[in-house]
Parts: C-alpha cells; sequence; structure tokens
C-alpha cells in the first residue's frame, strides 16, 4: 500500500504533518476531511529512498556540481530546514485566513488563462495550487484537485464548499464541465465575478455613507430627547418660566419614557412580525412569491429580472454551440439562476417541448421579458438561433447596464430622503427647544413672571 506524507489545518488553526499508508490519496483527503482536517499538501512516498538511488549514465549529478562551485545555498529548497519563529508566526496566522471574493476572482482568472493555454484540469489546478498564498483556500484547491485526480467533476467538490464559491459561480463551472466548453464558463465566470464585484462596491459606495448619516442622526435624536431635552425644560421651570418645549418634543419625550418602560413591547412585536416573515418565505409557496417580488420591485426589479434571464440564455448559448438540443440545453443552463419563478418558467417550456409546443411561449406568457427578447428568439428559431441569440445577450448587455445607471441615480434620491426627513424630525424636536433656549426669550418671561419687567 503507498505512503502518503499529508499536511493539514485543524480546527484550531494548527498545522499537523503526519506520514500514513492509505489506498489512493482521495480516500486519505476524505478521512482527513472526516477528522475535521483541513489539507494543505498530501504527497506520495517514493518508492526507493534518496541514498538509494543510482546515478544514470552519461548524466552529470547537478547536486555534485553545485556543490563544487560553493553554491549550497541555490539547493536551500532542496533540504529541509527549521523555521525561524517569525515564520512559525507567519504559517500560524496564514493558517486562520478567510477566503475573500478576491481570492476566487483570483482563482478563477488564473486558471481561465491556463486552461486557455492548453492545461488540463490537473496541471493547471496543480500550478495555481502552488502559487496560492492563503493556506486556507490551498487546502480547498487540494480537495478538488483530489476529486479531479479520482476522475470527479470540479464542480462535485466544489457543491461541498457553497460557503465560499457562490452558487451561481458553482453552476457555471458545471455548464462548462458537462458542455465541454470549461475554457468559455471560466470567462463566463471571470466577468460574472468583476461585474457582481464592481455593481457592490458601486451599491455600498452610495448605501454605507447614507445609513452612516442615518444612524447617527437617529442617535443624535435618541440622545438629545433623553438628556438634552429633559435638562432644557428643568431650566425653564427652575428660572419660573412658563415656556414650554413645543407639543411634538413633550409627545416624543413621552414615548421615548414609555419606550424605557416598556421596551420588550415593540421587541417582541417586530420579532414576531420578522420570524413570521422569514417562515412564510422559507415555504414553497413563499419563496416563490418572495422571488416573484424580486423581479417585479420598483427599482431593483428590472435588473434583478434581466442578470437571471441573460445568465440563462448566455449558458444556453454556451451548450447550443456544443450541439446540444434546445431541450438538453434548458435542462442543464436552468442551474445557473436561484429564482422559483424562473425555474418554473424554464420547466414550463421544457414540458412544451416534449408534448410539440413552442419553447419561448413560457418566458412570454410570463410578462416578465421585454417583447424585443422574445420576438428575438423567435427569429432565432426561424433562422439562426445561436446567432441571434449572441445579438440578444449584446441587447440585454446594454438593457442591464441602462438599469443599472438608473439605479444609481435612483438610489442617492431614495437615501438621501431618508436622512432628510429624519434630520427635520430631529430639527423640530431637538433644535427648536435649542435654539430658543439660546435666544433667550423665555428669560423675558421669566422676569415678567417675577416681577422683575
Amino acid at each position: 500500500m503507498p505512503e502518503y506524507v499529508y499536511k493539514a489545518v485543524t480546527k484550531q488553526g494548527q498545522i499537523v504533518k503526519n506520514r500514513v499508508e492509505e489506498s489512493s490519496k482521495n480516500n486519505l483527503v476524505k478521512k482527513l476531511k472526516h477528522n475535521d482536517l483541513l489539507p494543505i499538501e498530501v504527497v506520495q512516498v517514493g518508492l526507493r529512498s534518496k541514498n538509494g538511488r543510482v546515478n544514470k549514465r552519461n548524466v552529470i549529478d547537478i547536486d555534485d556540481v553545485m556543490k563544487t562551485a560553493n553554491s549550497a545555498n541555490v539547493l536551500q529548497g532542496r533540504t529541509t530546514a527549521k523555521l525561524s519563529n517569525r515564520e512559525k508566526l507567519s504559517i500560524a496566522l496564514s493558517a486562520g485566513q478567510k477566503i475573500r471574493m478576491r481570492d476566487i476572482i483570483i482563482f478563477t482568472q488564473n486558471f481561465y488563462l491556463l486552461k486557455k493555454a492548453g492545461f488540463n484540469n490537473i496541471h493547471a489546478l496543480s500550478t495555481i495550487i502552488n502559487s496560492t498564498d492563503n493556506l486556507s483556500f490551498r487546502g480547498v484547491l487540494e480537495d478538488i484537485l483530489a476529486g479531479v485526480e479520482a476522475g470527479e467533476y470540479m464542480y462535485t467538490t466544489m457543491e461541498y464548499y457553497s460557503n465560499i464559491f457562490p452558487y451561481i459561480y458553482i453552476n457555471m463551472i458545471k455548464v462548462g464541465e458537462l458542455s465541454g466548453s470549461l475554457t468559455k464558463s471560466l470567462s463566463q465566470a471571470v466577468r460574472y465575478l468583476d461585474e457582481t464585484t464592481t455593481r457592490n462596491k458601486k451599491i455600498k459606495s452610495i448605501l454605507i455613507p447614507n445609513i452612516t448619516q442615518f444612524v447617527a442622526i437617529f442617535i443624535l435624536l435618541i440622545v438629545g430627547t433623553i438628556f438634552v431635552l429633559p435638562a432644557i425644560q428643568d431650566v425653564f421651570e427652575s428660572m419660573g418660566s412658563n415656556v414650554e418645549l413645543p407639543e411634538i418634543t413633550q409627545k416624543f419625550m413621552h414615548f421615548i419614557d414609555w419606550l424605557k418602560i416598556y421596551w420588550y413591547v415593540p421587541v417582541g412585536i417586530l420579532t414576531i412580525i420578522v420570524l413570521s416573515i422569514v417562515s412564510y418565505i422559507n415555504t414553497p409557496k413563499g419563496k416563490y412569491n418572495w422571488h416573484y417580488f424580486k423581479y417585479k420591485a420598483p427599482v431593483f426589479g428590472r435588473l434583478i429580472f434581466g442578470i437571471d434571464f441573460s445568465r440563462l440564455m448566455r449558458a444556453m448559448l454556451l451548450n447550443l454551440q456544443n450541439g446540444m438540443r434546445i431541450q438538453d440545453s434548458l435542462e442543464v443552463s436552468k442551474s445557473v439562476v436561484k429564482n422559483y419563478v424562473m425555474l418554473s418558467i424554464v420547466e414550463t417550456s421544457i414540458n412544451n417541448i416534449l408534448i410539440g409546443a413552442s419553447w419561448i411561449e413560457p418566458f412570454e406568457n410570463s410578462g416578465l421579458c421585454k417583447s424585443m427578447e422574445i420576438e428575438m428568439l423567435k427569429i432565432g428559431m426561424q433562422t439562426d438561433l445561436p446567432e441571434m441569440m449572441e445579438k440578444l445577450l449584446d441587447y440585454m448587455d446594454q438593457d442591464i447596464n441602462e438599469s443599472l445607471n438608473k439605479l444609481m441615480k435612483v438610489l442617492p434620491e431614495i437615501s438621501y430622503a431618508f436622512v432628510g426627513i429624519l434630520l427635520i424630525f430631529l430639527v423640530v424636536v431637538v433644535l427648536v427647544p435649542c435654539i430658543q433656549l439660546y435666544m433667550g426669550n423665555w428669560l423675558i418671561d421669566a422676569y415678567q413672571n417675577q416681577g422683575v419687567i
């Protein structure tokens, strides 16, 4: 039975190394994972030891040449050296590294370039693993490599790491492997990750500052109501003034006082509402209605549907170009979307093909697709469907970009509106009494009540 030397990371982030006998590398990797060990490196030990090697005839021993040349430093990587404290600390810290989206993007880009250069999956994965600095991600890639060496598809191992690889990403790889066009799927995956990252950055750049302002103003409103306004009222009363705080300010103060005593009432109501909504969404009907709402939402709806429909058509085009029938192409491509509404439309399309009806009809009857998109698919069925789908995707890319640009214009207006409403309320409730105190009108009233004036 062959021997293997493995290096793995425990749940506590410690690196362990051992030498064991196992029937195959894949079985060893599975056993390590079963024992809560994340494999970093698994190497089969050679049958002959280094001391038992016999020099080949007419072949110069390069080690002897380098020693003679007094260049032992060049050979440091060929011997086992003790790690310094700094290196041990670096390894310990890197063992607990989180796997970021940036790591996945770099892996996908490198894998795409190697596949484009003609590398097979095993060679490409091995090359990338050797250059991966993140030990946690390297362990995941080692597991994927072990699966590929055992004859499995890459996506089957990726599905075990759904917390690392996005759902859509895994299914893009699946479509590529099943259709024999992994290189094209990797190109689409790179584009998907780049677009998603860019889109998220744009949205965050708009939402985060405005949410921060909203929270800051809200905290200022609560703090002012709890501490500042009672102090102002005490000043009025101590000086004998009849001036009272504005009515809206007094009502809000009473409301805050009530919340301080009966805080569990609104918290309980909100908890019940949230749990009810979550429970409903987790039911099949609730999930379908929630996904339908996503497609019909006023601001984001068209963009979300356009992205899903474009992703489906792109995967379908990839399969059609590789000789798949429309029915098989729909069956394989449906995995690139997660929305129940879209999945139900695709299932209806497949059933229509089985009974001899049009597969485009369910998309048309859904009322979600634009008439231009439906007409282009119909013309494609009469002429050249793959060629027309390429033109459809170009049209949809422009439409998605326009929707995204509109969203970028609308989001600031919506966020500014919320911040503005809260700011006005802050001015009316807190700042008006402060201004009243600063202007000193209450002093005149106090002196008049005391007979000074």
